[in-house]
């Protein structure tokens, strides 16, 4: 798992969590751990490999209240943003 920071812009943080080659459901509980220390506002782009991710990510994003847009999605990899939604 590789966990890396990026600006976006001056304000507003993009972390990547990368979760290739992990079956569920790793990706939704890494993913559930990595929002925990996402700032509200702030976003979380996850990159996965495991199919049923499309499940699992945006149904722990509908608990959680924050947003979700998948970004990417081919027979390789999916990639989410999710935003942390404001306190």
């Amino acid at each position: 798992m590789t966990c890396r920071l990026s600006f976006v812009t001056s304000w507003c943080m993009t972390t990547i969590l990368d979760l290739t080659g992990l079956k569920c459901p790793l990706p939704a509980l890494k993913t559930r751990k990595a929002l925990k220390s996402v700032a509200p506002g702030g976003k979380l782009e996850v990159h996965c490999t495991d199919p049923l991710a499309v499940i699992d990510i945006p149904n722990l994003i509908r608990e959680t209240g924050d947003t979700i847009e998948i970004r990417e999605r081919d027979e390789k990899r999916i990639v989410f943003l999710i935003e942390k939604a404001g306190a």
